[in-house]
């Protein structure tokens, strides 16, 4: 858990933050309203507390700031002066709690706790009611939001959109979000894992065949793309596409039409092609094992789901969100998790992403006797799993490449994971931006 404390009383600030910090809760404290809304844009955060007088931008001003940018956080505004309309102006202007100082600090971090876990609550009874099927895009983190706000953008274009991600951070449900906003919403949404259908089998399957096509073909049969049509069409895995199949998917793309195995007829096809991978599609063009003609024809729009261990601040949500799934599931009640079991979640890396916390969350609930999943409750596997690309990578190193190459991937990588942002990219590296501009330069990177 973050809270943002907003006071020009820099005693303030450091009260409360040591206060939560008793309580494993994080404080960052901003001495203005204009610093604060920096670092709103910068980081997640699940509640703010802010004072009332300030100077340049006063806290109702900030207040109405946050609400017009998008932000629900639950807020609680402090002040000196106690006069009953500031609380009720406080409290119009969506400010949930009005505090007097002096006040006891143990009461407001009660107070922001209690806020906070019942604004997850209302946050997934929201989105239970808005994305009704079985799995939904959770999440409120700076991240996830950007992603959302991307999705909405382009979920009324035509346009090709390649998902990319480690495996099981929901690169299937933001491709089902897209096709649920958008114009052809009414209509089917075909889905296809490339990776686990044999390659002699995969044309036939995307592209239908006549009666008498091949030995056994003893009828037609309609592919993917026919299926797809007034709809969406998943390429789930499309990294592991035959690179002999490649030519014929990027000549459907081009001409929006198909021909069934042992058929001559162009059949028009009117579906949008959404594709996902967790492979490096860059440097399967650059080692020519994927055709880079079909890469940008599939990479018009990219989004990049980040993994859990990168944004662990939706935890909680989407912890609540599998327990109400749990419930439902095994005609359990379960209420949440204890304060510890939450932080024992927190902590960990998940290199299994959300497939791995769902399948940590359904464990304990089969062992747990009460209404709350506690600690004792939460088996983890241990960080000592990791994704195959990183095995991959540290294999390649392993074989001899150069320090150069080494370098240069390691920027590379940062930057996707940064969405080109040069200055958290060079954070995360631990160089300067100056420098990180400069190897940009040396390498000819273009992200």
């Amino acid at each position: 858990m973050k809270i943002l404390i907003v006071d020009d009383e820099t005693n303030i600030r450091d009260l409360m933050c040591r206060y939560l910090k008793i309580d494993s809760i994080d404080g960052v404290g901003a001495e203005n309203a204009f610093s604060a809304q920096r670092i709103l844009r910068e980081e997640p955060f699940d509640a703010i507390l802010v004072d009332l007088k300030m100077p340049g931008m006063d806290g109702l001003e900030f207040v109405r700031w946050v609400r017009d940018e998008g932000f629900r956080m639950p807020i609680i505004m402090m002040s000196a002066h106690g006069e009953i309309r500031d609380a009720v102006e406080a409290l119009k202007h969506g400010v949930q709690d009005y505090i007097v100082k002096p006040f006891n600090p143990e009461e407001v971090v009660i107070k922001l706790k209690n806020l906070v876990e019942a604004q997850n609550f209302r946050t997934l009874q929201e989105m239970e009611e808005r994305l009704p099927q079985e799995r939904a895009f959770i999440g409120e983190s700076l991240q996830i939001r950007k992603i959302k706000d991307t999705i909405y953008r382009i979920a009324q274009t035509n346009s090709s959109v390649l998902i990319t991600g480690e495996s099981g951070t929901g690169k299937e449900v933001v491709a089902r979000t897209i096709h649920e906003q958008s114009p052809v919403s009414s209509g089917p949404f075909v889905a296809i894992n490339i990776g686990g259908v044999p390659e002699n089998l995969l044309e036939s399957e995307l592209f239908g065949y006549e009666k008498g096509a091949f030995t056994g073909a003893v009828s037609r049969k309609s592919g993917m793309f026919e299926l797809a049509n007034g709809g969406t069409l998943f390429l789930d895995e499309i990294g592991d596409m035959p690179f002999s199949l490649q030519v014929k998917i990027l000549r459907v793309l081009q001409e929006k039409c198909i021909t069934r195995l042992g058929g001559t007829e162009p059949l028009p096809i009117n579906a949008r092609i959404v594709c996902a991978t967790n492979k490096d599609l860059e440097q399967m063009v650059r080692d020519g094992k994927f055709r880079e003609d079909l890469f940008f024809r599939l990479n018009v729009v990219r989004i990049h789901i980040p993994p859990l261990r990168e944004r662990k601040d939706d935890i909680p949500l989407l912890a609540a969100w599998i327990i109400k799934k749990l419930n439902a599931n095994m005609g359990r009640h379960f209420s949440g998790l204890t304060p510890e079991a939450m932080e024992k979640l927190k902590s960990y890396d998940f290199y299994g992403n959300i497939r791995e916390l769902e399948n940590i969350l359904e464990r304990a609930a089969i062992f747990s006797d009460g209404d709350l999943i506690t600690e004792d409750n939460i088996e983890l596997r241990g960080n000592d799993l990791r994704p195959s690309v990183s095995k991959g990578a540290e294999t390649s190193i392993a074989e001899g490449v150069s320090l150069k190459e080494i370098e240069k991937q390691t920027i590379e990588r940062a930057l996707r994971r940064w969405e080109g942002n040069r200055t958290k990219a060079a954070n995360e590296l631990g160089i300067t931006r100056r420098t990180l501009i400069t190897k940009i330069d040396e390498y000819n990177l273009d992200i």
